[in-house]
């Protein structure tokens, strides 16, 4: 029987794309299809104008209505998928539902009752996929490939699927999706993720959510949703990561959520929620900071006591716990929990904070100052050109989504060609706008350019009008080390170890310029793999520093929003919004151990294997079981040194301890790259391990915490270029 075939359609993010189940369907399985297929519509805009650009996949056979001519179309709404009704929908012969069939081929024999049931739990799942589809606005087309003529949805876009065909997953965050969701969402009986974050959707969340039993993440975050929290929530006994905040809901947090155990992490912060604040079951893991700014909530996870309630001391300030292992384990274990407790418990805070720079964003003002015209793209602050909007607009092509090279916390990335040929990137930023912020911004872009090293990204030039705030970089023709450690086309050969063991020096000493030659020094606050680019020689360039500052005009070093990444960000960072030089060599310990696992830094995909979803505790666990050829990149197919990996692990954990007080500098990182004082400094810091594991008893590892992230696809507030 024929096969259909995959075709991107035009819009679809293909970095999006990348990495989703797109399992054909076997003989057996496309003739289930062809039996169970319904009937395009032709009043259908978007089968209309998809058929018409040829982007669907094409079937031999035609469609036959019942012989009575009474049924016409199968209707496409959601009644009778219960498990209850399957029996009552199977197809009726001449009863009027629609049937396709292979041109001359005789009828199929009737389908055991154990495949209809499963061909009708496909068409329900479908079906239920396409009322989303049509419920929701997608400028960007990112839903274009969501036929609703094929019976298999595992080969939509952003759909991913197990070896059964089911959908397990659904990830359209950060897709400019607006409109409502639909309670057929609650037929995906077999979904476990549903990732619609940051997107525009409004309304209220259907209680038919309630009915994802499998559910294991809810991922609803900065979006415009509106009403209750579902009481249904309460069922889904699975979900270890429930994400609501940045939204409008109102009423009480419903008690039936105290019942699920697994729940790992947890922000409703941002929101109209109302009434005291349950304390029993999972809620007694969680801070006042997953509850933050609902200014009607009381109880003893927020600042406000209920009425009637004894008095209660806001808790106290943070202080980094000490790392411990459990009796008996061994003390050789290259001291693999290095203040992995105190990083992890710390992450906690880490999802509010993901939305705190967007609901910061306010109504921008029309206030204006004497700059050099626009017009005049001549005009320079020292070697930084200024740029007119025009100019970048022809270079970038209007800004067209074709040529977006990333998205990330601080903006948009884009290619572009300048009118002399050369090539560059364009950051679009988005920013909150202040009185005097123009001014503030031309004084911190001029700092900006000043950071001149080899291994920073040079700053060419800016662009600023009254409603833009543009910066202008060298285009990097091998981007960055995590579209190299993770996105790389076949036909391009994985980094080797002596240029992940380059790009680990060179980034070193390009923050270390940053801490020690600047003046006032350059904190970074999203050091990561995607920030650090790779030039025509694989040499490595610090990108995107001095953004975090430049995004926020009236902060110092306290920052009132955490700016970063999910699985990079500090504790102390997080808990106090207190941003040092320690919080980069933080991110740069992360970073190491992206470049020697290749793999994210927060990756949900690892609760799959019940492995820690944080890079920093999947290592340690590695570790703690003499498995280091397992955290290795498997791309390097064993051309490496064994000490090496050692050496650069050892780094990387010197460099992510839970006290910021006990990370080494940036400058003593890049001496201990170059071979100079790591033995002295790991064989102190073993000692100091194996006291406290004597001393403390048995402690549970941080596999209850998130971090940063793209990802989702890893959750990323600042994305790859």
């Amino acid at each position: 029987s024929p096969k259909s075939e995959e075709e991107k359609g035009k819009g679809i993010d293909s970095e999006s794309a990348r990495g989703r189940c797109r399992r054909r369907a076997g003989p057996r399985e496309a003739g289930s299809a062809r039996a169970g297929q319904l009937p395009p519509e032709s009043s259908s805009p978007a089968a209309s104008s998809a058929a018409a650009g040829g982007n669907l996949p094409r079937r031999r056979g035609r469609i036959r209505s019942g012989g009575n001519g009474g049924g016409g179309p199968e209707r496409r709404d959601l009644k009778g998928c219960s498990p209850g009704e399957v029996g009552t929908r199977r197809a009726r012969g001449n009863g009027g539902a629609a049937a396709v069939r292979d041109v001359g081929a005789a009828a199929p024999a009737p389908a055991p009752p154990g495949r209809a049931r499963a061909r009708q739990h496909g068409r329900c799942v479908r079906d239920a996929l396409h009322s989303l589809r049509t419920n929701l606005n997608d400028p960007n087309n990112v839903l274009q490939s969501w036929d609703p003529t094929l019976v298999n949805p595992c080969t939509w876009f952003h759909v991913t699927c197990n070896n059964d065909n089911s959908v397990i997953r659904v990830d359209l965050g950060n897709a400019a999706l607006s409109g409502t969701l639909v309670p057929q969402l609650g037929q995906l009986k077999n979904l476990q993720y549903l990732e619609l974050y940051s997107n525009n959707i409004s309304g209220t969340i259907p209680s038919e959510l309630g009915n994802l039993t499998n559910l294991v993440s809810l991922d609803l975050y900065l979006n415009n949703f509106t009403g209750p929290i579902p009481d249904s929530l309460g069922n889904l006994l699975k979900l270890r990561f429930l994400r609501l905040n940045n939204n409008s809901l109102s009423g009480s947090i419903p008690k039936s959520l105290t019942a699920i155990t697994a729940l790992q992490v947890l922000d409703l912060s941002n929101n109209n929620l109302s009434g005291e604040v349950p304390s029993t079951g999972s809620f007694s893991l969680f801070t006042p900071i997953s509850f933050a700014n609902n200014p009607n909530l009381c109880g003893p996870g927020t600042t406000k006591p209920c009425p009637g309630a004894p008095p209660f001391s806001p808790p106290p300030p943070y202080n980094p716990p000490t790392p411990v292992q459990s009796p008996g384990s061994s003390s050789s274990s290259t001291g693999a929990i290095a203040g992995g407790v105190a990083a992890g418990a710390a992450l906690l805070f880490a999802v509010p904070a993901i939305g705190f720079a967007w609901w910061r964003r306010r109504k921008p003002q029309e206030h204006f100052f004497d700059v050099p015209a626009e017009e005049d793209p001549e005009v320079h602050l020292g070697q930084l050109k200024r740029f007119s909007l025009r100019e970048l607009q022809v270079a970038t092509d209007t800004f067209s989504n074709k040529n977006i090279l990333g998205r990330g916390g601080f903006g948009k990335v884009y290619k572009g060609r300048l009118a002399d040929g050369s090539l560059v990137a364009v950051k679009r930023l988005k920013e909150e706008r202040t009185p005097g912020g123009e001014l503030q911004f031309q004084t911190e872009v001029e700092m900006i350019s000043m950071a001149v090293h080899r291994n920073l990204l040079r700053l060419r030039g800016f662009c600023m009008t009254p409603t833009e705030r543009l910066l202008v970089y060298p285009y990097m023709a091998n981007g960055s080390v995590a579209s190299r450690l993770r996105e790389r086309p076949p036909s391009e050969p994985p980094l080797d170890w002596q240029t992940r063991r380059r790009i680990a020096l060179g980034s070193a000493r390009g923050l270390s310029y940053l801490h020690d030659h600047c003046d006032p020094k350059i904190i970074h606050r999203d050091v990561k793999a995607a920030n650090i680019l790779l030039d025509e020689d694989f040499e490595a360039v610090v990108g995107d520093f001095g953004l975090a500052k430049l995004m926020d005009y009236k902060d110092t070093h306290v920052t009132t929003a955490v700016r970063g990444t999910i699985g990079h960000i500090a504790p102390e960072y997080l808990s106090t919004g207190k941003s040092s030089e320690k919080t980069d060599v933080f991110g740069y310990g992360i970073m190491l151990l992206e470049l020697i696992t290749g793999q994210r830094a927060f990756d949900l995909a690892r609760l799959a294997n019940d492995d820690d979803v944080m890079l920093l505790d999947w290592v340690k666990g590695l570790l703690k079981e003499k498995r280091l050829e397992m955290l290795v990149d498997p791309d390097l197919q064993n051309n490496y040194i064994d000490v090496e990996v050692e050496s650069l692990i050892q780094v990387a954990l010197l460099c992510t301890q839970g006290s910021p007080t006990e990370r080494p500098k940036m400058s003593e990182v890049v001496r201990m790259l170059e071979g100079d004082g790591l033995a002295e400094r790991w064989e102190e810091w073993q000692k100091v391990e194996v006291r406290q594991e004597v001393e403390l008893g048995p402690h549970r590892n941080s596999e209850w915490i998130l971090d940063s992230t793209d990802n989702l696809h890893a959750v990323e507030l600042s994305g790859p270029r």
